[in-house]
């Protein structure tokens, strides 16, 4: 299964609990839920191109499946992991560098959508 094409984020479940506990203040919590975030993905064999881009901001990531690699989130967090395909999911395992807390997305298509889950100390959002 390939994951390309573009989705918009129409909806997010848990939100506000999650940003909370990846340690968002209230303001950049109240901004974000209103950024309406698109994502393009990119895939060319083990190798993606991710783009997530809203009205306030604009990040691209490029990673090979299984080779581990450093990124920021949009909110400056900066992480280090891998992502890798288990069956017709693209799951992410990362490790934030100011407190060694895991961090684990999940992405897969259904139907048209792409759902994807984040976790993070068992408190999860999805979009």
């Amino acid at each position: 299964m390939t994951f390309n094409g573009t989705w918009k984020v129409d909806r997010s479940e848990n939100y506000e609990k999650f940003m909370e506990q990846m340690g968002v203040n209230m303001v950049k919590r109240k901004l974000a839920a209103h950024d309406n975030l698109k994502i393009t993905i990119e895939q060319t064999g083990e190798n993606f191109h991710v783009k997530e881009s809203s009205n306030f901001r604009s990040i691209e990531i490029n990673f090979t499946l299984g080779v581990t690699f450093e990124y920021s989130l949009a909110d400056g967090t900066e992480l280090s992991g891998a992502w890798n395909m288990e069956g017709d999911t693209l799951k992410g395992v990362f490790t934030r560098k100011d407190n060694g807390k895991q961090l684990t997305t999940v992405r897969i298509i259904q139907g048209d959508e792409l759902v994807q889950v984040r976790d993070l100390n068992s408190v999860a959002m999805q979009v």
